[in-house]
């Protein structure tokens, strides 16, 4: 689980997006109702014959496509662009020669310069974004502007184009801005003409060239399906529907909350530093019991990976505190909603020393994890299986913090290695078959010492020292090693870690700074995952290569072991980085053979984290997926690109990412060994959530050409002409 408070998920405003432009610098003045606002510099438009979009209401045959938060219908409409929101209004099939685009627009006082509009396709065109400016506005009074933008400047080649983009470029303060009278102009006069001659037509959308390449020839790697996990956090609504919209294979039961389980209670859970270390029922919600979870995920053909608890203390009912305040006195921070719960800190921030672990558990030991397995495994006789995975706890090196009211010494490489061998046994000997993954550490430090290390300074490391100075995670896996030798008994199938982003602004889930540089970073972190030559722009200060560096441990110390990347996110999922950063990932474990990932939690509602990973799972909505073997590929700087093919040779299905945020991707992708194309269909995700269907292209032979938006995840779905030899 991510360091520090977790927060709620919530449905919150898809559609972020930042791109680093130059402001319009102007003359400002204080508008009656408007606030401070850009000095027009234009006369109304009059009444020119036009093409209404939107005035009160929309047109007829033109569709609301979203993203802000809006009230359309009864008036002007009011748009939430607090958060880089936009709107798209489209009339799929528009046909016509149009002068420009008049909307008025009022804005909360203050606002200043915000706006960016362009128009759009399903087609590849790149549209250039105009920033109205004084010369496109005229000033109607109320705080009310008239903005003309010339097809001159919105669409300079005259290309087909079917919707109209209003968006902010930056985040703005303040309530909704409304929109009104949006038309296009049947003719450009010459007052139109004289707009466009103040500052002249506004260039295309910067380009740059990469060149790609699909290497069919090489031989391809099966993808392991269960990459695409994603998490269950007991501390959410487990039945937030949009969940199953992602296309995930697998979910798992973990998360702080259950190393403290009690399966014999069926709904008993504690929330350890979480949340004020309290005891709870979460049976006001369906879902939050073990068999719940496990039902719903063989309802829906999702493969399941459970954290059994080894810490050895379970809540024991479901109201306990671990710092109850009529006891310790006033704490630092107590429960909102029940202030006998503290945190256990005394007003000045002194840890409070915890008292009795029987004051919230029971002990749970080795031979009760078995009854636990044993009880799954006697109700899969009739339901078939329901576990793949068993996962050895959660963040073990954390405990004497997040579970210190039962665990306050910090944990020792003796320890992990005596919890593991008993309870693993416990659960190897109630199902033989079952897959078993451990450590489940949660970052960089826990990889080379223990807890004890940590709470000693890791340049005294006492704990490793006295284990031969031997990195905790090769130890370990050195040990797992010696005991099946000796013993016969298997304890260990999975090697499993965490992975965050440490650097400054990077966060998990929606949250995360959307700055231009955060963004840049965030999608730099992901190299983190596999890059030498990446230095970790965080505290860590050096390369950290995970996937590498786990496998070259496993060949090491304990051959055949598998990779799981147990939580991991890069935030930012209602901005097109974070859905980036999402993709990228996802496309570096298939081509790295990691054997299982679990997102966490789950993408947002709507968001471009939800859709990157659609991309990957249900790119056109009824089951266009990312196939099941690896082809490697090549990319040039700023971009990536994945590819997959069939077993039988006929399909493939290609990601191309382009991290540039302003430049569009001018992609040629080398296929010279995959033959022919029969046909290819695109689908593209840029500046709003979701993956859009852009063209069909048929014929192609030895290069793809394709424009790539910027920040932009694009989807290739290529039926080859000839099958490529099939992989038995």
């Amino acid at each position: 689980m991510p360091r520090g408070p977790t927060p709620v998920l919530s449905a919150l405003l898809a559609g972020c997006f930042t791109i680093a432009m130059p402001t319009l610098v102007c003359c400002e003045r204080a508008g009656a109702e408007g606030g401070l606002a850009l000095v027009g510099q234009r006369a109304p438009l009059g009444d020119a014959p036009t093409e209404a979009i939107y005035d009160s209401s929309l047109a007829s045959d033109w569709k609301d496509y979203g993203w802000a938060p809006r009230k359309l219908g009864l008036g002007p409409a009011s748009l939430d662009l607090s958060k880089y929101g936009g709107w798209i209004i489209a009339r799929p099939g528009l046909k016509g020669r149009y002068g420009g685009l008049v909307f008025r627009f009022k804005a909360p006082s203050q606002t200043g310069d915000f706006l960016e509009v362009r128009l759009d396709t399903p087609g590849p065109t790149v549209f250039p974004r105009v920033k109205p400016g004084p010369q496109h506005r005229a000033d109607l009074g109320g705080g009310w502007s008239e903005v003309f933008i010339p097809m001159a400047e919105l669409n300079p080649q005259g290309q087909a184009f079917d919707r109209v983009v209003l968006r902010a470029y930056r985040a703005l303060d303040g309530g909704p801005v409304q929109i009104d009278k949006v038309a296009l102009t049947l003719r450009v006069g010459p007052e139109d003409a004289r707009a466009v001659a103040a500052d002249g037509p506004t260039a295309a959308v910067e380009t740059f060239p990469a060149a790609m390449a699909i290497d069919c020839r090489a031989t391809a790697k099966r993808i392991s399906p269960l990459i695409y996990g994603i998490a269950y956090d007991a501390r959410l609504d487990a039945q937030q529907s949009h969940q199953w919209q992602v296309g995930a294979t697998a979910r798992r039961w973990g998360g702080n909350a259950t190393s403290r389980y009690n399966w014999e209670l069926g709904n008993a859970w504690n929330t350890a530093n979480d949340w004020f270390f309290r005891n709870v029922d979460f049976s006001g919600q369906p879902g939050f019991t073990y068999d719940h979870f496990l039902d719903d995920n063989l309802a829906r053909n999702v493969q399941t990976a459970l954290t059994v608890p080894i810490l050895g203390w379970v809540a024991k009912d479901r109201e306990s505190l671990g710092f109850p305040v009529s006891l310790h006195g006033r704490q630092r921070h107590t429960d909102p909603y029940h202030r006998e719960a503290g945190d256990g800190f005394t007003l000045d921030g002194r840890p409070i020393p915890p008292g009795s672990p029987t004051r919230t558990s029971v002990a749970l030991s080795a031979a009760d994890v078995g009854r636990w397995v044993e009880a799954i495994r006697e109700k899969d006789r009739k339901r078939g299986r329901s576990v793949e995975h068993y996962i050895l706890d959660n963040e073990p090196a954390l405990w004497n913090s997040t579970h210190r009211d039962v665990h306050p010494d910090p944990l020792t490489y003796d320890e992990l290695l005596e919890r593991t061998v008993a309870y693993g046994t416990a659960v190897r000997d109630a199902d033989p078959d079952g897959i078993i993954a451990g450590p489940a550490e949660w970052g960089w430090p826990a990889y080379f010492f223990s807890a004890a290390d940590a709470a000693a300074g890791f340049r005294l490391k006492p704990d490793r020292r006295a284990h031969g100075d031997v990195p905790l995670m090769a130890w370990y896996l050195r040990q797992l090693r010696d005991h099946e030798r000796r013993t016969g008994k298997r304890i260990l199938d999975v090697v499993d870690v965490h992975f965050y982003p440490q650097g400054k602004g990077l966060q998990h889930g929606t949250g995360g700074a959307i700055d231009p540089d955060t963004n840049a970073r965030r999608i730099r972190s992901t190299r983190g995952l596999w890059d030498p030559t990446y230095v970790d722009e965080s505290w860590i200060g050096e390369p950290v290569r995970l996937i590498p560096r786990l496998q070259e441990w496993i060949d090491q110390e304990y051959p055949g072991r598998k990779i799981s990347i147990g939580e991991w996110s890069f935030g930012a999922e209602n901005h097109p980085s974070g859905g980036l950063a999402l993709a990228e990932a996802l496309g570096r474990f298939g081509q790295l053979s990691v054997d299982s990932a679990y997102y966490w939690t789950y993408p947002a509602k709507d968001s471009f984290g939800l859709h990157a990973f659609r991309a990957y799972r249900n790119f056109d909505g009824k089951g266009g997926r990312f196939l099941d073997f690896a082809v490697p590929t090549r990319a040039a700087t700023g971009t990536s690109l994945f590819a997959s093919r069939d077993a039988e040779g006929r399909k493939l299905v290609v990601v191309a990412l382009n991290f540039d945020p302003e430049r569009a991707a001018d992609a040629s992708i080398d296929i010279a060994g995959c033959g022919v194309v029969a046909t290819r269909r695109v689908f593209t995700m840029a500046e709003a959530p979701g993956l859009q269907a852009k063209k069909l292209v048929s014929g192609e032979k030895q290069v793809l050409e394709q424009s790539l938006p910027p920040y932009s995840v694009n989807v290739f779905e290529i039926e080859l002409a000839r099958p490529l030899p099939a992989i038995r």
